[in-house]
């Protein structure tokens, strides 16, 4: 048996589920999208970048500060306000393409951050021109926005190749001094780049200001010495011991180096012997460096031709550091000399005993037009190794006891984008970190969806469940009504017709039609047995329903009079099959119960449709209900129950009534509100 019933209520359910589920759907793929995205477009770049900064890190040169005693670079005088203004300018000598200036910071060691710049200008300007441009160009300008500080890294200037005589730093707001909180301007060098070239080193420099204590050790002239704060630690390259020898102060020596043919030599760095391996340190800054050298350059091997070039003195622990850098006037020779004058006098242990005196460097450079022409050429001298086991080879192999010897542009250089990159890096690693939490959050928030959408996806199905129990509940109840209706009127009219034929049975062909019609009644019962399976799928069952009205009188009523009178026939045909069905029912069932109850010999009935809703009034001339009865409740008590199961399938309200002039008056009344479970009663 196949019951096609649909009920409203079970395609509401439905479209609440798919409804639930759609939204708990977009939501859990609005919230993937948006973890995906952030896995997508972020974090894998971002991992990227910090293994590219990682990787970077460790091919840098280290910050590696030097240690000992030294010269201090260059301080103003203590201002009382960080506005006043102060200025720094070099003399540059002639005109020249600059293309990069690099200010190198005084260090301090702080009692909070460990080490940091002191006296670094907040805010200042760089400006470069020539001596017919007085008032010169800005290159670059920072303020306290840029964050330049802290800092322990030189700050590099790209200049784009501008030709000046000189360049000025001119500050417009100063930072207060760490020793006593006053404010002056302190800087350790300032170096200008023409190619890989230093061009101011040693040059003139003026100043707004000088600091009159100390200037021994904080000297404007200080700023163009060459000497940095800084050991140079390139963090590449395997590291090489400096040569160290003995020597006495009688004969003191001499160094030679074979260019291996003639070059144009321009500036000399000596490094000093590395010394910052211990802390604290155990040597003076100026360990194994002469007191006095000189350095003559050649093209005859046995110099019997050389040239002075130029000479160290170093008088004092200030003036020496970790290279000494000294530009020589251009000469062209392939030999070059460092013949020492005064050796350092430190005394040092050899064996099991003292030496007299001592010379010793980590490397010497010979630069023509900014390349280091001794680099891997042959040194020898006059020094014998002894016990000390020291290589002339380690005077140019371009090495120190940290590694590889870089160009002075490029190690600094390194030094400030190390500083950029050690910037950056914690940023990177905070933005991992609130993406991994944001994403985290996600897939919280994920987890919660998926639950709620199981959660409902359970609930849902419980209720469609319900529903379908009660739909199944209802069916049945239908069915028996249905089944109730159609078989009890059928079955009253073969009662009815049976009486018929044994009245007529003497008339032949009377009693033939009674059989034909008892014959139809029965073929109509077992019909509409099937119709009742399947009412729904019957769109045109009822559609005439006039003439179903009239048709089921004549049957059921057989010769009582009748009179039926229908308003809103237009409506009627627009409503909706299963209410013109049990409408129909209704009617039948309140025939049937005229014909074998009331005893009435006529009756009238009268249906009204608008859009309004639904009336239906049927009046008979029986015998009636009790007068005794006048309680609503009471007499709704005596409706038959078939009238109110089929009122309530109708989701209508039933009266039935006893009238003055006598009679039974059944009232059907069907308000459209009342069938709000459907979008309308009408098609």
């Amino acid at each position: 048996m196949k019951i096609r019933y649909s009920f409203r209520q079970g395609q509401v359910t439905t479209s609440l589920a798919l409804a639930l589920a759609l939204a708990l759907l977009l939501a859990q793929a609005s919230i993937t999208s948006a973890a995906d995205t952030a896995t997508r477009d972020k974090i894998p770049d971002l991992k990227q970048r910090l293994a590219d900064i990682d990787f970077q890190l460790n091919r840098l040169a280290n910050y590696n500060p030097r240690s000992g005693v030294g010269v201090g670079g260059f301080r103003s005088t203590r201002r009382p306000i960080a506005s006043h203004p102060e200025w720094i300018e070099i003399d540059l000598g002639q005109r020249n393409k600059i293309d990069e200036i690099i200010v190198v910071p005084e260090i301090l060691r702080s009692t909070d951050t460990s080490l940091k710049a002191n006296g670094f200008p907040l805010e200042f300007r760089i400006l470069a021109g020539t001596a017919e441009d007085k008032q010169g160009k800005v290159i670059a300008s920072y303020t306290k926005g840029d964050q330049i500080l802290p800092r322990i890294a030189p700050l590099v200037i790209s200049c784009d190749g501008i030709e000046a005589t000189w360049v000025r730093l001119e500050t417009t707001e100063l930072s207060s001094r760490a020793w006593d909180s006053g404010h002056a301007l302190q800087l350790f060098e300032i170096l200008v780049f023409s190619g890989s070239r230093n061009i101011a080193l040693h040059q003139p420099v003026k100043v707004s200001s000088q600091n009159l204590i100390g200037t021994d050790k904080y000297n404007a002239n200080f700023l163009v010495d060459g000497f940095l704060p800084y050991v140079m630690d390139a963090a590449k390259g395997e590291r090489s011991n400096a040569f160290v020898a003995e020597c006495s102060p009688k004969q003191p020596g001499y160094i030679s180096i074979d260019l291996g043919k003639a070059y144009t030599l321009d500036q000399v760095h000596l490094h000093a012997v590395d010394l910052s391996d211990a802390i604290p340190q155990k040597r003076f800054t100026n360990f194994g460096m002469p007191r006095h050298l000189i350095i003559e350059g050649a093209n005859a091997a046995d110099f019997s031709n050389a040239e002075h070039l130029t000479e160290f003195k170093i008088t004092s622990v200030f003036e020496a550091g970790p290279i000494m850098m000294k530009k020589i006037p251009a000469f062209t020779c392939r030999y070059v000399r460092l013949r020492v004058v005064e050796p350092n006098m430190d005394e040092i242990v050899v064996g099991h005993r003292k030496t007299a005196g001592n010379v010793g460097f980590a490397e010497v450079e010979l630069f023509s037009d900014g390349m280091n022409v001794a680099k891997g050429k042959p040194a020898s001298g006059s020094y014998g190794l002894g016990s000390m086991n020291r290589s002339y080879t380690t005077l140019t192999d371009g090495r120190n006891f940290y590694g590889e010897i870089l160009p002075l542009r490029e190690w600094l250089g390194e030094l400030a984008l190390r500083h950029e990159l050690e910037l950056e890096r914690p940023q990177i690693e905070l933005r991992l970190t609130d993406l991994y939490d944001q994403q985290k959050s996600l897939l919280n928030r994920l987890a919660a969806v998926a639950i709620i959408l199981a959660v409902g996806i359970i609930v849902t199905l419980l209720l469609t469940r319900l529903l379908r129990m009660r739909q199944i509940a209802r069916i049945r109840e239908r069915l028996a009504a249905d089944l109730h209706d159609e078989l009890g009127a059928n079955l009253h009219t073969i009662g009815l017709l049976s009486d018929l034929a044994v009245d007529s049975r003497e008339d032949e062909h009377e009693f033939s039609e009674i059989h034909r019609r008892i014959r139809s009644e029965s073929d109509r019962s077992s019909q509409e047995v099937r119709n009742s399976m399947d009412l729904l799928a019957l769109e045109d069952f009822c559609s005439n329903l006039r003439g179903d009205m009239e048709r089921a009188a004549r049957r059921i009523m057989a010769k009582l009079d009748h009179e039926l009178i229908i308003e809103g026939e237009t409506y009627l045909k627009k409503l909706k099959p299963r209410i013109r069905v049990d409408l129909f029912l209704f009617y039948k069932e309140c025939l049937v119960n005229i014909s074998r109850h009331s005893g009435a010999s006529s009756f009238r009935s009268h249906l009204t449709a608008s859009k309004e809703g639904i009336s239906l009034i049927i009046r008979d001339n029986g015998v009636g209900i009790s007068r005794s009865i006048s309680n609503d409740a009471q007499q709704n008590s005596l409706t038959p129950k078939s009238l109110k199961r089929r009122a309530g399938l109708l989701r209508a309200k039933v009266r039935v009534d006893h009238p003055a002039e006598g009679g039974t008056t059944v009232k059907l009344s069907i308000p459209a509100k009342k069938l709000g479970i459907f979008k309308s009663i009408y098609q």
